[in-house]
């Protein structure tokens, strides 16, 4: 019978739930890295016992962990926490350095802040993390601010895509309310030279040439922060999800918006009508129906939480067209909890199996495509991202 590993980012450490194909009974291990930030920890397909984590701390800097057992051990690739020589850490462990050299990209030296001014471009830490499809060595990082990281060698050293930054938007790209972070990184299963990547808040991008040179895909994006109706890029992407049999259909949840484009982001069209908000963070298909999309919708300015204070999952089987709540086994009443946008993802078992987790530290699982759901766990610290991977 097939077992299914559960990849859980937190505010104090990451844990793995496993199970097997009935999803009935959890086995729950950790904290592993006890009191980091896991933004995210995702498996290699190539390879399901090759696992990545981002463990970050604004006191320790950013470390990359890599697991070669399915998380039983750990260890950093790159060096663990490095420290200046008054002794205060480095805030880059893992060498994420911004080229700077002409031939690359024209990289750029300042993106925009917060109050319209041009601002130097920093590393922070590593938002996303995703490993190739065919090789468990060959690994993607999406950092803050914003840019695209590869490593080849398994997580040892990184060297940045410029071309993404040296696009020629970059001066107009600017911080989110999380900061600019790019927390997207799709790759296309049936291309390998095309991938998609999404910024908070510059917006969506295309490669065609495996990273080198890309292009943005907003068309059709609407913005109410944006004086030009027509703005290249300044869109606040919070989501983008891709089923493997079709490719060129995406869906986005924007900071405003729910879409689909059926030409691999040429044209986006607001598929949000029917929602009790067109505000959320995580978006996810099933694994076998390509139709079928899952959102979690939350008040846009009212304390970011679920409206009237019913936490529900909304499926639609029809690619957008209509939307139902799922609430069997969720709390409809006084619920205040958030899902972030790395903290929904789908098994690929006959029944596909749909996780989310949320803020307040419960991880929901449903294995009958979202009709019913009970928690793995409740009492986590809060969730940042969470991860699956169907094993043999």
């Amino acid at each position: 019978m097939s077992k299914v590993r559960v990849l859980v980012g937190t505010r104090k450490g990451a844990f793995i739930l496993t199970s097997d194909g009935k999803r009935e009974r959890w086995e729950v291990s950790g904290p592993h890295f006890a009191g980091w930030e896991i933004y995210h920890m995702k498996g290699s397909p190539a390879d399901p016992n090759r696992l990545f984590a981002s463990q970050s701390s604004g006191w320790f800097g950013q470390v990359i962990q890599r697991s070669s057992d399915g998380g039983k051990t750990w260890e950093a690739p790159g060096g663990g926490v490095t420290v200046s020589p008054g002794g205060m850490p480095k805030g880059e462990s893992n060498k994420f350095v911004y080229d700077s050299s002409p031939e690359t990209g024209r990289p750029l030296t300042t993106h925009q802040w917060y109050d319209g001014t041009q601002h130097p471009w920093e590393f922070k830490r590593v938002w996303h993390l995703e490993p190739s499809l065919d090789d468990p060595d060959t690994v993607y990082a999406g950092v803050e601010d914003a840019a695209l990281f590869r490593s080849t060698d398994g997580g040892q050293t990184w060297q940045e895509l410029a071309g993404l930054r040296g696009h020629g938007t970059g001066p107009k790209w600017q911080p989110g309310a999380g900061g600019m972070c790019l927390h997207t990184i799709l790759l296309d299963p049936s291309n390998p030279q095309r991938m998609y990547i999404a910024i908070s808040a510059a917006g969506a991008f295309r490669s065609d040439d495996g990273g080198k040179t890309w292009k943005p895909i907003n068309r059709g994006l609407k913005s109410q922060y944006l004086p030009d109706p027509n703005a290249e890029v300044g869109f606040c992407v919070h989501r983008i999800a891709i089923h493997r049999s079709r490719p060129d259909v995406l869906f986005m949840q924007l900071h405003g918006g729910v879409l689909r484009t059926d030409n691999a982001g040429d044209l986006w069209k607001d598929i949000s009508g029917g929602l009790p908000s067109d505000f959320g963070f995580p978006i996810d298909v099933h694994a076998h129906e390509p139709n079928t999309i899952y959102v979690v919708p939350i008040n846009a300015e009212a304390g970011r939480c679920p409206p009237e204070g019913k936490l529900r999952v909304y499926r639609s089987r029809t690619g957008g067209n209509e939307w139902e709540p799922l609430t069997n086994g969720l709390p409809q009443r006084d619920c205040y909890v958030n899902v972030l946008r790395d903290a929904m993802a789908v098994d690929s078992l006959d029944s596909c199996g749909v996780y989310f987790g949320t803020t307040g530290g419960q991880v929901y699982a449903s294995a009958d495509a979202g009709d019913n759901w009970a928690p793995i766990v409740r009492d986590l610290p809060a969730v940042l991202s969470v991860e699956v991977q169907t094993l043999p």
